[in-house]
């Protein structure tokens, strides 16, 4: 039996926000959220091979603001979008993966404000659970909303995201903390929404790449540690073998902190049982 392409409605609303992190450093944030209330998760959406979404996205800033989704033809797109304005498109989504649907207006400052999601295609019969890693400069956030883009070599950031929490709030976001039990298959779907390689390193137990959108090649590794560079994704297959808790964090070790403070950035528990 072969399943029939659903179209989907999908409303977003581009908010602008604060992030407070680790020490309320009160961070400018934008986000595509599901209603017009601001939160620093982007909108996570699922869908089935051969699916399309139906998008509606409004801008609810007073910042111009775009709307791409990277290795996904968008018809008529990029968009820009002007404050109060809003854009529909019809998106096809053809491929299994993981892809990042962004504001690429001023890239990357836009972006680096936190607009940008994912969008999971193919098999959901599995628990799905989702890393979306950005990380975050004050200071280039504060210049981007006065309109001032400074340049890539001035960014340098001190706060470290997995869907716009960091660890300790991490281990209380169902969407993250992977939990499960022996003999599951458990489905991670990570995103690099930043703007620089993190390393991610699994204690404990090694998963199987099924989707790499930067090595195609990897697909079918079995491994502990997935580097996943600027903008792109991973999809990976972890099978527990034995119950326990184990922690799973960035190998880059000043990620898992946050403005200096330890363990406060991505950091999280795998937590297995019976």
């Amino acid at each position: 039996m072969t399943s029939r392409a659903t179209i989907i409605e999908q409303e977003l609303w581009i908010n602008n926000g604060v992030s407070n992190i680790v020490d309320s450093p009160e961070i400018p944030y934008t986000a595509f959220n599901p209603s017009t209330e601001f939160e620093t998760l982007n909108a996570i959406l699922t869908v089935s091979i051969g699916d399309t979404i139906a998008f509606t996205i409004h801008n609810n800033d007073s910042l111009m603001h775009g709307f791409n989704i990277k290795n996904v033809t968008v018809p008529g797109g990029p968009y820009t979008i002007a404050p109060g304005d809003f854009i529909t498109v019809d998106v096809p989504f053809e491929n299994y993966g993981a892809y990042i649907y962004y504001d690429d207006y001023n890239y990357p400052h836009f972006k680096s404000l936190g607009a940008a999601g994912t969008i999971m295609v193919g098999n959901t019969e599995h628990p799905l659970f989702y890393w979306n890693m950005k990380e975050h400069d004050k200071t280039w956030n504060v210049a981007t909303t006065e309109g001032v883009y400074g340049p890539i070599e001035d960014y340098a950031p001190l706060y470290f995201t997995i869907n716009g929490l960091s660890n300790p709030e991490t281990q209380d976001d169902p969407l993250s903390r992977i939990t499960g039990n022996v003999g599951d298959t458990l489905v991670v779907c990570i995103a690099n929404t930043g703007q620089m390689t993190h390393s991610i390193h699994f204690h404990g137990y090694h998963a199987t790449i099924t989707y790499s959108s930067a090595n195609p090649g990897h697909i079918h590794r079995i491994k502990d540690t997935f580097p996943v560079q600027e903008m792109e994704t991973i999809l990976v297959y972890l099978v527990p073998d034995k119950i326990g808790k184990y922690p799973v964090h960035d190998h880059n070790l000043v990620a898992t902190s946050g403005n200096g403070i330890y363990a406060n950035g991505m950091f999280h528990i795998i937590d297995i049982v019976e």
